[in-house]
């Protein structure tokens, strides 16, 4: 009779076909039917994200045949908070493209997208990122500062883009695109862009905490968090935060921070 560490092992390892592993489910031994529990629970886990990512793929894999090859997805970071950039990034991908988990970057941990972004990185056919600061945003608005941003990562690409992906927004581009709600838990591309802006912006606010420590910026990213909102009251604006909004004026009430002035 085979050990049951002998078992765990070949299960871990994926060692056993279907046919030995339904003639395990005839072993009695409690030790191999916990096993045989926690198995099916990791098939079952790992068969929901290999439909996700086919799911995900759906779009890219329609316009490949309808002959589009340089198929971009688009996404940005930053929109919302008080302080920092707002961050786009431009991803094209392989056809064979397959990282198995990815979505949505605000719905994965901070290790997982770093993670992702580094395979993202080592195996797109080309990216870009590209961010705007906070005095440029207010020198226009948010969304003209996304659609810029946006614009400027897909025209750096090495490799022209044939057709865009984006995420609840349209460009005033000439590239043949599509604007997908919730684009980055329906779209590979998308997905992969999202991660990308989020890893660049995150790490850019978790430098500026240094520069500017009374403001929690690695805990919020910029975001109107009671701190934040705190912070303002107390110390003033910097030159990171976007004084055209609301939030800035009414906490910052136009004071500068010591280091700005």
């Amino acid at each position: 009779m085979i050990s049951i560490t002998t078992i765990k092992s070949q299960l871990a390892n994926n060692e056993l076909t279907r046919e030995q592993v339904n003639e395990l489910r005839e072993d009695q031994r409690k030790g191999v039917q916990a096993l045989l529990k926690r198995y099916d629970a990791t098939q079952m886990r790992m068969a929901s994200i290999e439909q996700m990512h086919l799911d995900m793929s759906t779009y890219e894999l329609e316009l490949r045949q309808q002959g589009y090859q340089a198929i971009c997805g688009v996404d940005e970071v930053g929109r919302g908070p008080l302080a920092g950039p707002v961050t786009a990034a431009a991803v094209i991908l392989p056809t064979d493209f397959k990282l198995l988990g990815l979505t949505d970057s605000k719905k994965l941990s901070k290790e997982n997208r770093e993670q992702y972004a580094a395979y993202i990185k080592e195996h797109a056919v080309d990216y870009q990122i590209v961010s705007l600061s906070a005095k440029e945003i207010d020198e226009t608005n948010i969304l003209l500062a996304t659609k810029r941003a946006m614009m400027q990562a897909i025209q750096q690409l090495r490799v022209a883009a044939d057709y865009l992906l984006l995420d609840a927004i349209e460009l005033p581009i000439g590239t043949s695109q599509r604007s997908l709600i919730k684009g980055d838990s329906r779209s590979v591309s998308i997905a992969a862009s999202s991660v990308l802006a989020k890893v660049w912006r995150d790490d850019y606010m978790e430098k500026l905490a240094h520069v500017y420590p009374e403001y929690g910026f690695e805990q919020h990213a910029g975001y109107g968090t009671k701190q934040h909102l705190d912070a303002l009251e107390r110390h003033g604006m910097t030159s990171e935060h976007r004084r055209t909004f609301r939030p800035v004026l009414e906490r910052g009430k136009s004071r500068i921070h010591p280091k700005d002035q």
